[in-house]
């Protein structure tokens, strides 16, 4: 990566950090809970699919628990 290039992306690096930094998230740990969520399920689609229907329970299962960890985060930020 040449000098030009690496300054570009450790300054967009940095907007991007500083502007996170300016707003504080409610429920962080909901919010984690969804992103290892959609990549249990990411990985559960590119899976082979021949898992006796396990597999699709699964990823109906991980529907199901996003489905609801957004509930609680809107039900939060109500009350």
């Amino acid at each position: 990566m040449n000098g030009l290039k690496r300054t570009v992306l450790i300054s967009l690096v940095a907007l991007t950090l500083g502007a996170c930094a300016g707003r504080q998230v409610r429920q962080p740990r909901m919010h984690h809970a969804i992103e290892l969520l959609e990549g249990a399920l990411d990985s559960l689609q590119n899976a082979t699919s021949d898992k006796g229907g396990h597999r699709v329970k699964a990823m109906e299962e991980i529907r199901a628990a996003l489905v609801e960890v957004r509930a609680g985060i809107e039900f939060d930020e109500k009350h």
